[in-house]
């Protein structure tokens, strides 16, 4: 009989501990800060990085991307209504800059149909440069604080885009962010030397995964100093 009531008595201290723990948990979880919201808005190079990214910022904030590929700004002007569908967020980081210097042609049999010979450009830098002018005021209007990030390299035999002629829209895009008190993460400065490393091919703007985690990095830091 004494046996059984040390096993109760047991069983119920126990039972005890498991609720206490259980409240502690409940507990210190509802004391904590609520993540912070982060948006990034972006084509194939910020998809590449967005998991690194969000990876690195789990116990601080909820990182999300726009749904698919921002491509170049005249999609971000028909759709970005519709990406921040009224939602609020700590932080918005964009970029939109290698579609729209890229040169195609119906008839290119590459992919994309790239084509800087005889193609056509997506948006002069001039058309880049207002397009961004007013996709900046409409983020500015959320009142959400911004970062701009600058477009990564263009390697010299690209089928469809110019090299330097990214240093040129990055410049224009930068007297944008200049007029509206935007801060930027120039990745383009990073990305000279990452993509000798870690290009996914011969003329191709891509990444290789070891890429994307190096090119995340200056992302993450950024993102990191604009929430405190």
């Amino acid at each position: 009989m004494k046996n059984k009531t040390i096993i109760r008595k047991r069983k119920t201290n126990n039972w005890l501990f498991l609720i206490g723990l259980s409240v502690t948990i409940i507990a210190l979880a509802a004391s904590a800060p609520p993540k912070k919201k982060v948006l990034i808005i972006g084509d194939s190079i910020s998809i590449g990085y967005f998991p690194f990214v969000r990876n690195a910022l789990t116990q601080s904030a909820e990182v999300s991307h726009n749904p698919g590929n921002a491509r170049h700004t005249g999609a971000g002007l028909r759709l970005l209504d519709k990406w921040l569908d009224g939602e609020k967020y700590d932080l918005i980081l964009f970029n939109w800059g290698l579609w729209d210097l890229t040169y195609r042609h119906p008839e290119s049999t590459v992919q994309g149909k790239r084509d800087k010979v005889n193609g056509k450009v997506t948006f002069t830098v001039d058309r880049y440069k207002a397009n961004m002018d007013k996709l900046v005021q409409k983020l500015k209007n959320t009142k959400t604080p911004l970062l701009f990030v600058t477009t990564t390299v263009v390697p010299p035999d690209e089928a469809g885009r110019f090299e330097g002629d990214e240093v040129i829209y990055n410049k224009a895009a930068a007297e944008v962010m200049k007029k509206y008190d935007v801060d930027i993460v120039d990745l383009h400065r990073y990305s000279v030397d990452i993509h000798k490393q870690y290009r996914l091919k011969e003329g191709d703007v891509h990444y290789t995964k070891e890429g994307y985690e190096e090119l995340s990095k200056p992302i993450v830091d950024a993102i990191k100093k604009k929430l405190k």
